[in-house]
């Protein structure tokens, strides 16, 4: 089966980002996986290769409120 490919808002939904200049800076930093390019100014990223950093990224458990 084809990898997807997924364009910028759907990346940005998927990870929970607001601002695309925040997705831009980590792949500067090679802190997030860089886009393919589709032609032009088109890009896009597997969607594969978004699953895996999100798989990668540390558990948030958030306080309870007997832990306040």
């Amino acid at each position: 089966m084809a990898d997807r490919i997924i364009r910028l808002p759907e990346v940005m939904q998927t990870i929970g980002i607001r601002g695309k200049s925040t997705i831009y800076r980590w792949v500067k930093n090679k802190e997030f996986p860089a886009p393919l390019s589709l032609g032009g100014s088109s890009v896009g990223w597997r969607e594969s290769d978004i699953q895996a950093w999100m798989a990668s990224r540390p558990s948030v458990t958030l306080p309870t409120q007997a832990q306040q």
